[in-house]
């Protein structure tokens, strides 16, 4: 099946890439890919480095003619998200990713394909590797722990890296140069409730929301694609009304993805079943009217299961139910400055509520520090008037544009020459690396760009093959001309 990916052109380009996605590589269990990095660099007879983080670092001299030239950091992630179709049965602890060719797109069978942001490693891995492409000196910087909280950018050192550019490539629109990013914030509530044990004559329900689009919660919040989570709270909401009482929900994965599914299990009255299988059927043909064109594949399934207990005591689930309506998710603020630019958000990513427990996990991103945590501080007060216990953490930085840069004007030049049309130079909704790695690198010049990726953190996630090329030859004559 990867065999069809490996003779794609350029073909060093997708080897590395094939040879990549067979390492599994989640945020958090990163020691196999950081191994197989350093043996990689190692291999070559590179210098090659460990840091006490786990990110890796890899010099390369420049080539003849070039070795004094401005030295240049090349910078992608190691880590990759993690999503599955529920129907797919594949373990990422210890499978390799499964790819497949549809026409001029690269996609994985029912998972995520990490090409965000395997597209850009093995990008890397091609330049380190190749002996007749002329670059300047390249220090390539692996991060690790990128989807789940930027750990290995936080970690990084001043002085280990000497390159006074920056070139990013975890960006997924190919006509686009990102400048600038958003920050971000987890919110976590969590707290207990009572449980009570299930009356006689009681049915059960399982209820299931699926076939959602999902994606990205920076960059596709905008799209308005629905937020399972919300969807399934619409449901219980409505059946609290018949007697409603809920034993269990899973929605959604993680932070930085939009939930495309959850799953409820409830009991009821059996007297009111009836009349509550009939309100659901209202209120899910109402739901799929409304999602019809975003979301034209959703799914809105009730099972019928055991009707046992113990369930939510009823002034809790109330509450807490309550409480999920009122959190907000989706677009905060639009930028009032840079027009189309989401400048704050939130994503109500994760419901975890079994056996007397709860947890909601929610990103909040903006690109004004201070909007961000007037957000979040919003979600804070909404779960604290149930009695939660809320936390702020792993808050990071935005990433300032500086749109007047040498290197930002070079390849606006080089882009113009090659594709004969203007490249957009925007700041982005999503989090990028940029922010952070400044902090202890203020004086470097930094910019990101990559091939198109669509569906970027869920199974719907495709390299486009003839962007890939597109990208490939942009970055071979940047690499040229600086």
């Amino acid at each position: 099946m990867n065999d069809a990916v490996r003779a794609l052109e350029p073909t060093a380009l997708w080897n590395h890439f094939a040879d990549l996605n067979a390492v599994p590589r989640p945020s958090k269990k990163e020691e196999r890919v950081i191994a197989f990095i350093k043996d990689f660099g190692e291999k070559l007879g590179l210098p090659t480095q460990v840091d006490h983080a786990g990110n890796v670092i890899i010099k390369k001299p420049g080539t003849k003619g070039k070795e004094k030239a401005t030295a240049i950091a090349l910078q992608s992630h190691l880590d990759m998200v993690h999503q599955k179709n529920n129907d797919t049965d594949f373990d990422f602890d210890t499978e390799g990713i499964r790819m497949k060719v549809e026409g001029d797109w690269v996609k994985a069978e029912g998972t995520t394909l990490g090409a965000d942001n395997g597209i850009g490693v093995a990008t890397i891995m091609a330049l380190l590797a190749s002996t007749d492409i002329p670059h300047p000196p390249l220090e390539a910087l692996f991060t690790i722990d990128e989807e789940t909280g930027m750990t290995g950018a936080f970690e990084l050192k001043g002085g280990l890296l000497d390159a006074s550019i920056l070139l990013n490539l975890d960006t997924e629109e190919d006509n686009e140069l990102t400048i600038g990013c958003a920050g971000g914030l987890d919110v976590t509530a969590s707290g207990g409730y009572e449980l009570q044990a299930v009356p006689a004559l009681y049915t059960g329900r399982r209820l299931i929301v699926s076939g959602l689009n999902g994606g990205h919660s920076g960059t596709d919040i905008h799209r308005g694609f629905g937020n399972a989570n919300k969807i399934m709270n619409r449901i219980l909401l409505q059946g609290e009304d018949h007697g409603m009482r809920v034993i269990s929900i899973e929605g959604g994965s993680l932070r930085n993805a939009i939930p495309r599914e959850s799953v409820a299990t409830i009991v009821l009255p059996q007297e009111n079943a009836t009349s509550f299988d009939d309100a659901l059927n209202k209120l899910s043909t109402t739901i799929r009217s409304e999602y019809s064109t975003t979301d034209p594949g959703l799914i809105i399934k009730v099972e019928h299961v055991d009707g046992s207990g113990p369930g939510m005591a009823s002034k809790h689930q109330t509450r807490f139910l309550r409480a999920v309506q009122a959190c907000p998710n989706g677009i905060y603020r639009m930028s009032p400055d840079v027009e189309g630019l989401t400048q704050t958000s939130n994503n109500l990513a994760r419901i975890e509520l079994k056996d007397g427990r709860y947890k909601v996990l929610c990103l909040t991103r903006s690109s004004v520090d201070s909007e961000k945590y007037d957000e979040a501080n919003a979600i804070k007060a909404v779960f604290e008037l149930i009695g939660a216990n809320v936390e702020l953490t792993g808050a990071y930085p935005g990433w300032t544009p500086r749109p007047d840069a040498k290197i930002v004007q070079l390849m606006s030049g080089i882009y113009r020459e090659r594709f004969k049309s203007e490249p957009h130079v925007l700041a982005c909704h999503a989090g990028l690396e940029c922010g952070i790695l400044g902090t202890n690198y203020p004086k470097m010049e930094m910019i990101s760009f990559g091939p198109t990726i669509r569906g970027a953190h869920s199974p719907d996630e495709r390299a486009q093959i003839s962007s890939v090329q597109k990208f490939w030859g942009y970055l071979l004559e940047t690499l040229e001309r600086i």
